[in-house]
């Protein structure tokens, strides 16, 4: 499986985004759907299952996809840039004491191979909706994540020479700006791109 990289055409769907950023994706999830209606949203729809639900026997279901998460990024990223980038995971939406506490992303990163830099450089201090369960207008904001994400300065040494923030689905962005606006200012100058399983459209009159 490719990265495709979102372009002029593709960005308009990710309205923080700006022609600065650079981001890489695989698949296209597409909202308002379910699991069945493609195989990205049944790789997302896994992904989401709660830890506080590992009990459950459909939850293997989330650990093998993460497993093939890895393996894709493995074959797809390239071994130069790996070996030199630090990989920062997005903070899931609870904090660590929370039992649905959720570091998929840390997981699938470490898997992608032994010996790699990853970092949760940026950690958030507050519980919130996870933006898949938010209502209209509920959804964390950008100005909100700004105040909670803060830098661990317990690993932030040594300084990275490469960042590569990773996510799960790139929706309007918010995320990967508020990661990208903090990383930067605390590590000024360093390259930073972003890598997801999936990016976020909109059903077409032909899918209704």
């Amino acid at each position: 499986m490719r990265l495709s990289q979102i372009d002029d055409a593709s960005r308009p769907d990710h309205h923080h985004l700006t022609a600065a950023d650079v981001c890489y994706y695989f698949l296209e999830y597409t909202s308002q759907r379910d699991y069945s209606f493609s195989q990205a949203n049944g790789i997302i729809s896994n992904l989401k299952k709660k830890p506080s639900l590992s009990g459950r026997a459909d939850y293997r279901h989330k650990l093998r996809v993460m497993r093939e998460a890895s393996i894709t990024f493995r074959g797809a990223l390239n071994q130069d840039w790996l070996a030199g980038a630090t990989l920062v995971p997005v903070p899931g939406s609870k904090c660590r004491d929370d039992p649905d506490y959720d570091d998929r992303m840390e997981q699938i990163c470490r898997g992608i191979q032994n010996g790699l830099d990853v970092r949760n450089l940026v950690v958030q201090r507050e519980s919130t909706i996870a933006s898949h369960e938010a209502g209209p207008g509920n959804r964390v904001t950008l100005e909100k994540l700004l105040d909670l994400y803060e830098i661990d300065e317990t690993i932030a040494a040594p300084p990275p020479e490469n960042i590569g923030i990773f996510d799960d689905v790139l929706t309007a962005g918010t995320h990967f700006r508020a990661m990208k606006t903090v990383l930067s200012r605390r590590f000024p100058g360093v390259p930073i791109v972003g890598m997801f399983i999936a990016r976020r459209v909109f059903p077409t009159l032909d899918n209704d």
